[in-house]
């Protein structure tokens, strides 16, 4: 017996319930996504998935000190976009121009890329 004693069965359950929580923790992460489609932009954030239509976007949002992209909605809600990041540099001010752009070309009158630099 070491200084810590022996594993019982809820500890060795209490660990591998652990073991899974950080899993399935792991995998919805690597599952955050925006995915554009004919009638709007489906956005997987880590816990809520929601489906916003082109109509509801005003604009995209990417100024400085922001961890990622935001949608503004017409009904002047914002809602992250995790999937693009400053963090990733020039690819994640690309992406968030090409979303722009995107929001641009299914919505008319509506403004593109708030705080680019």
């Amino acid at each position: 017996m070491g200084a810590l004693g022996t594993w019982g069965p809820v500890d060795q359950l209490a660990l591998l319930a652990l073991g899974v929580a950080v899993a399935l923790f792991l995998a919805r992460y690597a599952a955050i996504r925006a995915t554009p489609g004919p009638d709007g932009l489906t956005v997987r954030n880590l816990m809520l998935t929601r489906t916003i239509g082109w109509d509801e976007i005003v604009g995209v949002r990417f100024v400085e000190g922001d961890p990622w992209v935001s949608l503004e909605l017409i009904d002047t809600d914002v809602v992250a976009v995790m999937a693009v990041q400053r963090v990733d540099g020039a690819h994640g001010r690309a992406e968030a121009s090409r979303l722009a752009a995107l929001v641009a070309a299914h919505s008319t009158g509506r403004q593109g890329l708030d705080g680019e630099r």
